[in-house]
């Protein structure tokens, strides 16, 4: 939690162009790579320093462009693109190295009234505190992304089937559910709550895909890398409450796959959704061809 917040808390450098200019730290991942869900949230947090508190974001479209490395820090540079009578528009890019690793375009709207309607989210649900942690599902694992995950995560997540950390899923179903919340309590400072969700949404949001293919993590060879990230609030949720994430796959293709999600509040209020391509790799795809 400590590091999940210390990210989240960008340096206003002083330093102005024609655009605002923050550094924010990375944080430790074994794979010698910044987490997508860090760097997309950081950008949004830099946007969010420009915008009037009145208006929240709605929406966030976001390119990784390159991988990020975990021990440098990370620049990012706001460019206000747009301040309309309810609307505001903002483009933020990170850098590293003075090569940017990230582009994002997010919307901001005051609060307004307007037609309501959601898709109900989905009933028969187990409850988050019948299902195992990441820390329960790793145990005996001796291995150093399996302790990262079972312990070092700011969030805990519990997928409502068996996840596929070492074990692919036998019924290939391009779809799963997990319950996700922080593992402390979060200030009460509505926007950090919001980019905290989107960096949780990075989250196993391409496992799908990988379910489909009977296609675990542990798989030889496999390579997997967000693309694009693009999310959409609709309501507000503490991310310290458990939140449904409902994700699915509708196609994959060329070494690419396609996961959507939506993530309901535990009392069904439809919270956000996110879409997300990814590259999805292995040695030879006719060993994973679904049947």
């Amino acid at each position: 939690m400590s590091g999940l917040l210390a990210a989240l808390d960008l340096t206003d450098t002083g330093a102005r162009t024609a655009e605002d200019i923050f550094t924010g730290p990375s944080l430790f991942m074994p794979t010698g790579r910044v987490f997508g869900g860090q760097v997309l949230a950081q950008s949004l947090v830099a946007a969010m320093r420009t915008v009037p508190e009145d208006r929240a974001v709605h929406s966030v479209h976001g390119y990784f462009l390159r991988p990020g490395d975990v021990e440098l820090p990370i620049t990012f540079s706001v460019d206000r693109i747009h301040d309309g009578r309810s609307f505001s528009a903002r483009r933020t890019q990170a850098y590293q190295r003075g090569t940017p690793i990230l582009s994002m375009i997010a919307s901001f709207q005051t609060e307004d009234e307007g037609l309501e309607h959601q898709v109900p989210m989905p009933q028969g649900m187990p409850d988050p505190e019948s299902l195992p942690s990441a820390a329960d599902a790793l145990r005996g694992f001796d291995h150093p992304i399996a302790r990262f995950w079972a312990t070092q995560r700011a969030f805990d997540i519990r997928h409502l089937d068996a996840p596929i950390y070492a074990t692919a899923d036998p019924e290939r179903r391009p779809m799963q559910a997990v319950w996700m919340r922080t593992i402390g309590a979060m200030p009460d400072e509505p926007n950090l709550h919001r980019a905290a969700l989107a960096y949780a949404t990075d989250y196993a949001i391409l496992e799908p895909i990988m379910r489909q293919h009977g296609v675990a993590w542990g798989a030889a060879g496999l390579k997997v890398a967000s693309l694009d990230h693009a999310m959409w609030w609709h309501r507000f949720a503490r991310v310290d409450e458990w939140l449904l994430y409902v994700q699915e796959s509708p196609t994959a293709t060329g070494g690419r796959g396609l996961a959507t999600g939506r993530i309901f509040r535990r009392d069904g209020a439809l919270v956000a959704s996110v879409a997300q391509e990814g590259m999805v790799r292995v040695p030879d795809p006719r060993d994973y061809d679904g049947r």
